[in-house]
């Protein structure tokens, strides 16, 4: 199983996202401690409403992660996730494999439909849509990436015997998409490498629009079912699954260790095949440094 530190994000707007520390020195610090891979999420745009009710932060993952990339030589990159339909299918496509390029390969593109209708507004995206443009971008990716000539015609665009070059690296880019739904899970067993079930309470569910998954049983089978599901489309290659730790105390991962080791030998027999931690409590750098270091010698 593989370990994914996600870079602490900061809710509401009195503190500032890198509060917990410098981004390359994070990122550097992450590789060092023996993570396999480095994640940000993305909000362009939220809504102050949002952010003062818990929401939280973020940057440009495309940005943020090829300045990750710069700084290190194995951590896999990973958007956790990147909001489909916010983009045309050609700018999300050419970022993706402008950042697998200069990574030489190291980009995990996980990808959701979207949640915050406030910022579909801003965006000036159908809320209503979003379903059927992310199909648009499964079409797309693909195509472009490529290299070959291709023509595609859309809901809003056409394109006509276009060319998109440089390829990226990996072939494909592996695409990990994130939610509970029926159409979220169709999607990975058909269309993607990966898939990004959310845990939680019927609240958080509530909230990103996603149907609940109370247990690690329920997981369990849900993930037999997406790879079932692979199966019966042709495919043979492994669906990867991601699972989100919370567990761990920001202060000290450490503590009831051997608790720990247990729970994520439980998720690991699940089906899941890699597990993201962060440290949202780590409002220093060097809180954020310490969770990173004593999670790396205590479980990495």
């Amino acid at each position: 199983m593989r370990f994914v530190y996600h870079y602490p994000e900061a809710t509401g707007s009195e503190r500032d996202l890198l509060d917990a520390g410098p981004l390359d020195e994070v990122a550097a610090a992450v590789e060092r401690a023996g993570f396999h891979g480095f994640s940000l999420s993305e909000h362009p745009v939220p809504s102050a409403r949002w952010l003062a009710s818990g929401g939280h932060q973020s940057l440009d993952p495309f940005v943020a992660l090829a300045h990750v990339a710069a700084v290190t030589r194995r951590l896999r990159l990973h958007t956790n996730l990147v909001v489909a339909p916010y983009r045309n299918p050609f700018l999300l496509a050419k970022a993706a494999a402008t950042l697998d390029r200069l990574s030489k390969g190291r980009l995990v593109l996980g990808l959701g439909a979207g949640y915050l209708k406030s910022e579909f507004h801003a965006l000036g995206v159908d809320f209503e849509e979003r379903g059927a443009l992310f199909d648009e971008v499964l079409d797309v990716l693909p195509l472009h990436w490529s290299g070959e000539p291709f023509s595609y015609r859309g809901r809003h665009f056409e394109a006509r015997d276009v060319v998109a070059l440089p390829r990226p690296v990996q072939r494909p880019v592996p695409v990990w998409i994130g939610g509970n739904s029926r159409a979220a899970r169709r999607r990975v067993a058909e269309r993607a490498q990966g898939w990004m079930p959310l845990i939680g309470p019927p609240s958080l569910s509530a909230t990103v629009r996603t149907p609940t998954i109370g247990s690690l049983t329920e997981l369990a089978d849900m993930i037999a079912g997406v790879r079932d599901a692979a199966k019966a489309a042709g495919r043979s290659d492994e669906i990867d699954v991601q699972y989100s730790y919370k567990d761990l105390s920001p202060a000290s991962p450490a503590h009831d260790a051997d608790r720990h080791r247990e729970a994520l030998a439980e998720i690991e027999r699940a089906g899941v095949t890699t597990v993201v931690v962060s440290s949202p409590g780590a409002a220093t750098p060097t809180a954020t440094r310490e969770f990173i270091e004593v999670f790396g010698s205590t479980y990495l």
